[in-house]
């Protein structure tokens, strides 16, 4: 996993996960604190990140985006540091832990253990004097919270953006109402790229496309899925 540098103080750390699509983790070197987004598929997918920020003195913050398995797997390496998400992100990994450990076993990477958000809140977060915000974007689940940095101008949307160009759209668990507010939300932030969980870095021109794709690809997800419980 080869560090990609994004900004003076973004980098983005990407592992191979599937055939069409990548796995990003994000870090932020802030000047208080390292914040670290998302944590993969286990130890091994922190590892190359702990081997970057080496011994820079600062601790380190992680924010899970939201509940799903390959955000969270490494999770337990930071246990002594806070963990960040939504409450509704932490009640998820609780409740899904078992049977999401059971399904996608064979995409471990490391060692996994179950590890929980200690710091939750609801709506948003901000440390001023690393001029970093955290705030809820319900969309792609109803749990994801999104990451701003002001000072280098970057967007950590999670999985709010599709995995591939060619659906830019995310998988909703929510509405296409929720999700086109949640749109609406990240346009009033001065960001000039965004950072995914598994697409490639995008410009804000992103909310453009997504905006003008909802409603068809909704309509193909219902047809393919059916409603989302």
């Amino acid at each position: 996993m080869e560090p990609i540098k994004i900004t003076g103080r973004n980098t983005m750390f990407t592992e191979p996960m599937g055939r069409d699509y990548d796995l990003n983790i994000g870090l932020i070197a802030g000047g208080q604190y390292n914040y670290v987004i998302d944590t993969g598929l286990g130890s091994g997918s922190v590892e190359p990140l702990i081997d970057y920020i080496g011994n820079n003195g600062k601790p380190t913050i992680v924010i899970n985006t939201h509940a799903h398995w390959d955000h969270i797997w490494g999770n337990w390496v930071f246990k002594d540091s806070i963990i960040i998400a939504h409450a509704f992100c932490r009640e998820l990994i609780h409740r899904h832990w078992d049977e999401a450990l059971q399904e996608f076993s064979d995409s471990i990477d490391g060692e996994v253990r179950k590890s929980l958000p200690n710091l939750v809140f609801e709506d948003l977060l901000y440390f001023p004097d690393d001029g970093v915000m955290i705030f809820h974007t319900p969309g792609h689940s109803i749990d994801c919270i999104s990451i701003f940095d002001e000072v280098d101008k970057v967007m950590y949307a999670g999985d709010n953006i599709g995995d591939t160009a060619e659906a830019i759209v995310p998988f909703l668990a929510t509405s296409p109402e929720i999700f086109r507010g949640t749109i609406d939300k990240y346009r009033r932030y001065d960001f000039d790229v965004c950072i995914s969980g598994h697409n490639k870095p995008q410009g804000k021109n992103v909310l453009d496309l997504m905006d003008a794709a909802l409603d068809e690809c909704w309509k193909k997800q219902i047809e393919e899925f059916g409603m989302p419980e």
